[in-house]
C-alpha cells in the first residue's frame, strides 16, 4: 500500500480504560476502497500505539501523529487472531446422561423414600402394626382419615390447575358453580362428616372397662422410670418396674397414677394412649391378641429424661405367664458363690437398700424400682440399656451418663470388684 491513514483514541484522556479502538483506513491506487477494521483490541493502558506516516496532500508522507512502536500493536493482534477458546475444567463440564436415567433417578429416589415409609409401619412400637382389637381400630381409623384426606386434597388440586388453565372456551355460570359448590364444598363436608362419625363411634367400644374379674395392674409414673404392681384378689400385690407382662387373648385393666408430674402411658401396639396426671386416677382397658415383644413409652413430656423413659411389654400365653406370675412373688433366692455374695454385701454396705428393694433381703427401699427380679427383665434404667451384667455394672457406675437427670447418683468410686460383685449378684436374681 502506498499510504496508510489511521485514527486511534487518544489513550491519554482515559488512564485505564479496558479496551482500545483502532480503525485503520488504507487507501492506494490498487485498493481505493479497501478497508481494515480492528476492533476492541486489549492492549495495556500504558502501551503506545504507532501508525504508519500519514500522506499528505503533496505526496510526502506527515509524521505520526503518536509515537511508539508498531510491533505491540502488531503483537496483539496476531494473538487474537490466534487464540484458541480456553476450554472448561473437568471438575466443571457437567456429566453426561444416558437417555432415561433422570426417570431411572426418580423412580429409585421414589422406591427407596416408599421403602423407608413402608418399614416404620410395623415393629415392636408402631401403631399401624396392631396386635390388639383397640389398636387395629385406630389403625383403621388412621387410614380412613388418610384416604378421606387424600381425596379432598386432590379434588382441591384438581380444581386449583382447572381454575389456572388457558382458557379456551368461556365457562358457563352453571358449570363454574357446580365446580365450586361440589368440589370445593359439598364434598369435603361430605367427606369430613363422614370420617368425624366414623370416629365418634369407635369411642364407647375404646372406653368400655374392662370386664369384672379381668386382671388388674396398677402403673405409677415417676421420673423418669414406672412402678407396676399387680393386684392378685386375696393375696399380696406383686410389685416390679419398667417391665408389663400380659397373658394374650384376655383383657386388662390398667389403673393409671403419676406421682410428680405429668405422665402419658401408651402402649401403641395394643392401643391408644392416656394421660396420667398427678392427684387422679384414670383406666385404660386393653387386650394382647398375639404374643410377643412390644414397647410401651412415655407419650408426654415430662422433663429431661423423658426420652429414656420406655417399658417392655411381653405377651405370653396362659400357662406361662401364670409360672412368671408366680416366680415374681417369691423372695429373691440366697447367692449362689462368693462372688453373688460379696455383691449383695457391697449393695447394701453402699446404701443402695435405702432406695431400693430385693424381697428376701434387708434392701426394703421404696423410692427407687423395685429390684427382686431385676436380672430377668428385657432392659435396664426403663429402655436405656438391655439387660445383662456388663450393663448392670455400667449404669451403677455411671448412672448420670447414662440417664441425664436421673436422681440415682453415680456409684463410680467403688471398687472395680465391688462394682463386678454388685452386678453378677443383681445379674443372677432371675
Amino acid at each position: 500500500m502506498d499510504a496508510f491513514a489511521r485514527d486511534v483514541d487518544d489513550t491519554r484522556s482515559h488512564p485505564n480504560p479496558p479496551t482500545r479502538h483502532a480503525r485503520c483506513r488504507a487507501a492506494g491506487p490498487e485498493s481505493p476502497q479497501n478497508q481494515l477494521r480492528i476492533d476492541r483490541v486489549q492492549v495495556p493502558s500504558q502501551t503506545h500505539i504507532a501508525c504508519p506516516p500519514r500522506a499528505s496532500r503533496s505526496g510526502r508522507a506527515a509524521p505520526a501523529r503518536h509515537g511508539g512502536s508498531a510491533a505491540r500493536l502488531d503483537a496483539a493482534l496476531a494473538h487474537r487472531t490466534t487464540a484458541q477458546p480456553t476450554a472448561l475444567p473437568k471438575a466443571s463440564r457437567l456429566p453426561e446422561q444416558a437417555p432415561g436415567a433422570t426417570l431411572r433417578d426418580s423412580v429409585r429416589k421414589i422406591g427407596t423414600a416408599a421403602a423407608l415409609a413402608a418399614s416404620g409401619c410395623t415393629g415392636p412400637q408402631s401403631a399401624l402394626d396392631p396386635a390388639g382389637p383397640d389398636a387395629r381400630l385406630l389403625a383403621h381409623l388412621f387410614w380412613g382419615m388418610s384416604i378421606g384426606s387424600a381425596v379432598v386434597w386432590l379434588v382441591v388440586v384438581a380444581l386449583t390447575l382447572h381454575a389456572f388453565r388457558p382458557a379456551r372456551r368461556p365457562v358457563s355460570t352453571r358449570a363454574a358453580r357446580l365446580l365450586l359448590l361440589g368440589g370445593g364444598v359439598a364434598l369435603p363436608t361430605a367427606v369430613l362428616t363422614g370420617l368425624l362419625a366414623y370416629a365418634l363411634a369407635l369411642l364407647p367400644r375404646m372406653l368400655a372397662p374392662a370386664p369384672p374379674g379381668s386382671l388388674t395392674i396398677e402403673v405409677t409414673g415417676y421420673q423418669w422410670w414406672w412402678r407396676v404392681r399387680y393386684l392378685r384378689p386375696g393375696d399380696e400385690p406383686v410389685e416390679l418396674a419398667n417391665e408389663i407382662r400380659l397373658p394374650v387373648g384376655e383383657s386388662v385393666d390398667f389403673r393409671l397414677a403419676a406421682a410428680d408430674v405429668i405422665h402419658s402411658f401408651w402402649i401403641p401396639a395394643l392401643g391408644g394412649k392416656v394421660d396420667m396426671i398427678p392427684g387422679r386416677r384414670t383406666r385404660l382397658h386393653l387386650r394382647a391378641a398375639r404374643t410377643g415383644t412390644f414397647r410401651g413409652v412415655c407419650a408426654e413430656y415430662c422433663g429431661t429424661a423423658h426420652a429414656l423413659m420406655a417399658f417392655d411389654v411381653v405377651v405370653h400365653e396362659r400357662d406361662e405367664f401364670e409360672r412368671w406370675l408366680a416366680r415374681q412373688a417369691q423372695p429373691a433366692p440366697a447367692p449362689e458363690g462368693d462372688l453373688a455374695a460379696r455383691g449383695a454385701e457391697a449393695f447394701l454396705a453402699n446404701g443402695c437398700g435405702a432406695c431400693h428393694a430385693v424381697r428376701g433381703t434387708a434392701a426394703d427401699g421404696v423410692v427407687g424400682p423395685d429390684l427382686t427380679w431385676v436380672g430377668g427383665r428385657q432392659s435396664l434404667g426403663a429402655g436405656t440399656l438391655r439387660n445383662g451384667v456388663d450393663a448392670l455394672r455400667a449404669f451403677v457406675a455411671r448412672t448420670d451418663a447414662l440417664k441425664p437427670g436421673v436422681h440415682m447418683p453415680s456409684f463410680g468410686m467403688l471398687a472395680d470388684d465391688d462394682l463386678s460383685a454388685i452386678a453378677a449378684w443383681l445379674g443372677g436374681l432371675r
